[in-house]
């Protein structure tokens, strides 16, 4: 046993039988070597491995914590929460991202829709007519925070949902990513502690660890999608800043969390003064008849950042998004104009053009219908062809299928021998740094049923057939 190992050991016995209690603070790195008489580097690598346990927390710049009560809710959930410092994400994205490029590859790992499913001939129409137009061009009026006219048509969609909402409010943004990114920097700083969903879009990965925090996994709870448990769990534990949550069609499971929840979440940001970052990228493409309203609805003392974007609805063409910033807008503007500087004009009229006469909602109508069919005859086909211990998780918005694999077979084994075939899926490794192996697979199941999507299917379900096979035999 290493040396490190049996400081580590000695530590979690003072805190198993009482002697170190919760929220006590631990001696200093410094402290500690003389005490113990081993090295600082062995200390240091003591008191990580605590951490990475949740024994243990750091403050910064007042050293180290006993966790609180950890131990008696391992014993209820086995693997309740991982803390994941640093997090290492950004070269596999990278990887992954170059691999599917290929307009041969058959997109079913894509993050974005259809084109032809998005594609609207009636905002292309506008386009063209407003950028014969000089004025459409003027940079000054849509510096940060962005166009007032589409700020105030996006302040009006949320007074619609009964979110109180000034056009002073919205920062207009080059896409969810940039929105959430700013959002990010302009509240946390190297270190912070942030909790993100065990399984999550990478963005958010990879925002983690660009800024060098750490980051707390929260899994998901098998019936609610949300577990509260766990989540108050966190913020007793851990000094947790900020939180990064889709909770709308989430990215990549699928799930909406129901309206109980996200009050009962709203309360205990409030309680614990931790902000959220929520990310609704796909708040419009729900199938029931009411929208699900956004943690911004249940919002105490503005401490919800709410994001979102008109990519995922009109493509990736109209990278338009935005933030419900409140106190922050400043903060994000000040942010925004040391990097993007400002979000394309010619785009930003031309929405303003396209939602104020409508023509907007008739989009969203038509594609929530295609969605929603499109999405159907993907399950129904797979459902009834899957091999033995395969799970395919359905939910009635988006247009992502969150496939689990036989417990023998590991996400990027699938991905890499489906690649080698031009057919492109997301493995569940992208979406989670808490495991070292994942056995699920997303699906993007936004595009018409055509014989090379039916054949890149019957690859996939070939695929885990015979990878489960050759495992069996080994």
């Amino acid at each position: 046993m290493y040396k490190s190992e049996q400081l580590a050991q000695h530590l979690r016995q003072l805190i198993e039988n009482g002697t170190l209690k919760a929220h006590e603070k631990l001696p200093s790195l410094r402290e500690q070597v003389q005490l113990s008489g081993f090295s600082l580097i062995t200390v240091m690598n003591a008191y990580q491995e605590l951490e990475s346990r949740g024994l243990i927390y750091a403050r910064e710049k007042s050293g180290y914590y006993i966790a609180q009560g950890l131990l008696e809710i391992e014993a209820e959930h086995a693997q309740i929460v991982s803390l994941n410092t640093p997090v290492e994400i950004n070269s596999l994205v990278f990887k992954y991202l170059k691999s599917i490029q290929d307009e041969k590859i058959v997109p079913l790992g894509s993050a974005f829709p259809a084109q032809d499913i998005v594609f609207s001939k009636k905002l292309t129409q506008i386009m063209g007519q407003i950028s014969r137009n000089p004025k459409s061009y003027d940079a000054i009026d849509n510096l940060p925070p962005g166009n007032l006219a589409l700020r105030k048509l996006i302040a009006q969609r949320y007074c619609m949902q009964g979110i109180a909402t000034d056009p002073e409010d919205i920062v207009i943004t080059s896409g969810c990513m940039d929105a959430l990114n700013l959002s990010l920097q302009a509240i946390a700083s190297l270190g912070d502690y942030i909790v993100l969903q065990q399984n999550i879009f990478y963005g958010a990965l990879q925002a983690a660890e660009r800024l060098g925090l750490k980051v707390v996994t929260l899994p998901e709870h098998p019936q609610d999608g949300f577990d509260l448990t766990a989540f108050e769990h966190i913020l007793k534990t851990y000094p947790v800043k900020i939180c990064w949550l889709m909770l709308n069609s989430h990215n990549p499971v699928g799930f909406t969390v129901s309206d109980e929840i996200k009050h009962k979440i709203a309360v205990l940001l409030h309680q614990y003064h931790v902000h959220l970052i929520e990310d609704d990228v796909y708040e419009e493409m729900h199938y029931a008849s009411k929208k699900p309203v956004s943690m911004k609805y249940f919002d105490q003392n503005n401490m919800v950042l709410h994001c979102s974007s008109f990519s995922k609805t009109l493509g990736a063409a109209f990278r338009v998004g935005w933030v419900h910033a409140g106190k922050y807008s400043q903060a994000i503007q000040h942010l925004q104009l040391m990097s993007t500087i400002s979000v394309n004009t010619l785009l930003q009229n031309a929405l303003v053009e396209f939602i104020s006469n409508y023509h907007y909602e008739k989009h969203l109508r038509v594609l929530r219908k295609s969605l929603q069919q499109h999405k159907l005859q993907f399950y129904r086909y797979l459902e009834s062809r899957l091999p033995t211990g395969c799970k395919l998780q359905y939910h009635p918005s988006g247009y992502f299928l969150w496939l689990k694999l036989p417990e023998n077979i590991e996400s990027m084994a699938v991905y890499e021998a489906l690649i080698q075939q031009q057919i492109g899926v997301a493995p569940g490794r992208l979406f989670n740094v808490a495991e070292a192996k994942t056995q699920y697979i997303r699906l993007n199941c936004s595009f018409a049923w055509k014989d090379d999507i039916q054949q890149a299917l019957d690859a996939l379900l070939s695929t885990i057939s015979a990878l489960s096979s050759d495992q069996t035999n080994i």
